[in-house]
Formats: C-alpha cells, sequence, structure tokens
C-alpha cells in the first residue's frame, strides 16, 4: 500500500466539521510525527503494550498503553481511572511534554482552550484491530473535550449518535490527522472500523491513536 499522499501533502491544516463541537483537523500532527513515535517507545518502554481484557472477559484487540497521571484501565472489575500500572503497580509514565502541547494546541484551534489533558490513551492496531461504537464516560467533567491523534496506517474512523443504534457517519483517517470532539458532541459515539494490512513507512504495519482525555 502506498502512503505517499499522506506523508508528501504538505500540512495544511484543514479542517472538516463533522457536526456542532466536533471536527477533523487534517494533518495536524504531521509536523510531530517523528517526535510523538519517540515519546510512544519511551512511554511503552516502561509500561508495555498489553491487550486488556473487558469486564465480559474478551481481550481488546487493539493493545494498549497509558501515559500521564492517570490512566484507563478495563478488567473484570470494570471500567476506569487509575494512577498506577495494574501490571507494575508502580504510577504510570509521564506524560511527554510533545503530546500535551499538541493536545492543547488541537482543542485551541477547535475552539476549547484550556485543555489540560491528565491521561493519554495509547492504542496499538495491527491489521484486523478494530475499536466498537462506545461513549468515553468515564470522566468526571464532560465539559472537557476529546483529542484523537492519528499515526501510520489509515482507518476509518465512525462517529454517530447519542445512542448505539444510530448510524454512523465515517470518516477516513490518515497519518497525522487529528479529530477534537466537545460539547454537544462529547458524549457521541464512536469507533474504529477493522484496519487492513498495509505498510507506512514511520509506524511499519501499524496504527497508533493518542487519545487524550481530562478525566479528573
Amino acid at each position: 500500500m502506498n502512503h505517499d499522499l499522506f506523508d508528501d501533502l504538505a500540512p495544511d491544516r484543514a479542517t472538516e466539521h463533522l457536526m456542532d463541537g466536533a471536527l477533523v483537523i487534517r494533518q495536524f500532527a504531521l509536523p510531530n510525527a517523528e517526535s510523538l513515535m519517540e515519546g510512544i517507545e519511551k512511554v511503552t518502554s516502561e509500561a508495555p503494550f498489553r491487550h486488556m481484557k473487558t469486564p465480559g472477559g474478551h481481550s481488546m484487540s487493539a493493545a494498549m498503553s497509558c501515559c500521564g497521571n492517570l490512566g484507563w484501565v478495563t478488567d473484570r472489575q470494570g471500567y476506569r481511572y487509575q494512577s498506577e500500572d495494574p501490571e507494575s503497580g508502580r504510577p504510570w509514565p509521564a506524560m511527554p511534554a510533545v503530546f500535551r502541547e499538541l493536545a492543547r494546541s488541537a482543542a485551541d484551534t477547535a475552539g476549547f482552550e484550556g485543555f489540560e489533558p491528565d491521561a493519554c490513551l495509547i492504542n496499538r492496531y495491527q491489521p484486523g484491530a478494530k475499536m466498537g461504537l462506545h461513549q468515553d464516560k468515564d470522566e468526571e467533567d464532560f465539559s472537557q473535550p476529546i483529542v484523537s491523534v492519528s499515526l501510520g496506517l489509515p482507518i476509518v474512523f465512525q462517529f454517530g449518535g447519542l445512542k448505539r443504534n444510530e448510524r454512523p457517519m465515517r470518516v477516513p483517517l490518515g497519518h497525522g490527522d487529528v479529530v477534537v470532539w466537545g460539547g454537544p458532541a462529547r458524549m457521541r459515539y464512536h469507533g474504529v472500523l477493522t484496519l487492513k494490512a498495509g505498510e507506512h513507512p514511520l509506524t511499519g504495519g501499524y496504527r497508533y491513536n493518542l487519545t487524550f482525555r481530562r478525566a479528573r
């Protein structure tokens, strides 16, 4: 699969409004892509990727790690944020400065000024992995937006309604694209379709997703 179209375009930061409170900022993360990948490697050297299990006992198809003051965890006990990595018992790695600065800048661009994320979920998708429609509802303050960064292989993002059975729109996402949603769109269901096989010059056969949240 040829990804020159994603890598050679100048980062013009064109925005696409999905609905009130939600937009895609094309190639916004492209200038920082290599630094972001270096940050991912540093974080996951301390808190390795793992396939967390849902409360029902199913393994998530995307491998996950976290950084920041809090990390999102799922296991038999349920979904929650906590300050320690359950596998090591140690605090999650600090959020790299380039992560935090990108999240703030993207939120500002989307009209959500003053965003200060305290949690970053790092998902690694390999071909065949996906994320079903879900709401981000384990946070304490729903007035804060979600900032989601795509790196590597392209994927189709689904952005739905306030009920799971509402038909979602399908939004192709490429390397460096950032989606921000909040305000009236904050509780919309969202997910990604199955990742197709390919090869990206920076990430190889993977897609990485950074999701920034204000959990507390």
